[in-house]
C-alpha cells in the first residue's frame, strides 16, 4: 500500500524530482572535484571536503560569496562547469514550474471560458446580424471593425468544431490535418 503512494508521488512529481537530484549531484560530484583539484595546492583556500562542498553548493545556486576561490587550472574547469550546470538547472526548474502552474489555471478556467466563449459567440452573431441589416450605413471603420468581428466569430466557431486536430507533443491546433507538426516537427501520419 504505502508503496504505491510512493510510486503516485514520485510520477506525478518525477519533472521536479529529476533536476533536484541532478542538482544534489552536481554540488557533491563538483565538491569532491574542487577538493581533489585544490586540497595540496600551495595557496588554496579550499582545503578540506566541506568547504568544497560549501563552495560547489554556493556555486551552483549563483551566490558565489567569494569566501572560497580554486586557483587551480582544473578547479577553475570544475567551477565553470558547475556554473553551467547550476544555471541550466535553474532556468529548468523554472520552466517547469511555470509550465505545471500554467497548465493547472488552463484547466481551472476551461469550464469557465467554454461557457462564456459560447455566449459570446452568440453575441457576436447577433452584433453581425445587427450590423449586416444596416450595411449601408456603416462608416469605413465600421466595415473594418464587422469584418474583424466575423473573423473572429469564424475562429471561435472552427475552435469548437471536432475538426480541430492536435499534436499529442507540444497540444499545438491545426484545422486541417497535417502530416508534421508546424510547431515541433512531430510527425503525425
Amino acid at each position: 500500500m504505502k508503496s504505491a503512494r510512493i510510486k503516485t508521488f514520485l510520477h506525478a512529481r518525477i519533472t521536479i524530482l529529476i533536476p533536484l537530484i541532478l542538482t544534489v549531484s552536481v554540488i557533491i560530484l563538483g565538491g569532491i572535484a574542487e577538493y581533489l583539484a585544490e586540497y595540496d595546492y600551495p595557496g588554496a583556500n579550499i582545503t578540506n571536503l566541506g568547504d568544497a562542498i560549501w563552495w560547489s553548493a554556493t556555486t551552483i545556486t549563483t551566490v558565489g560569496y567569494g569566501d572560497y576561490t580554486p586557483i587551480t587550472l582544473i578547479g577553475r574547469t570544475v567551477a565553470v562547469i558547475v556554473m553551467f550546470a547550476g544555471i541550466g538547472i535553474a532556468v529548468t526548474l523554472v520552466g517547469i514550474i511555470s509550465q505545471n502552474r500554467v497548465q493547472r489555471m488552463q484547466e481551472r478556467l476551461k469550464p469557465k471560458v467554454e461557457g462564456k466563449a459560447r455566449v459570446l459567440a452568440n453575441e457576436t452573431r447577433t452584433t453581425i446580424k445587427d450590423k449586416i441589416e444596416g450595411i449601408e450605413k456603416l462608416t469605413e471603420e465600421d466595415f473594418d471593425g464587422l469584418v474583424i468581428m466575423m473573423k473572429s466569430l469564424r475562429l471561435t466557431l472552427l475552435e469548437e468544431s471536432k475538426d480541430v486536430y492536435k499534436c499529442p507533443r507540444c497540444g499545438y491546433a491545426s484545422r486541417s490535418k497535417p502530416n508534421y507538426c508546424s510547431s515541433c516537427g512531430l510527425a503525425l501520419t
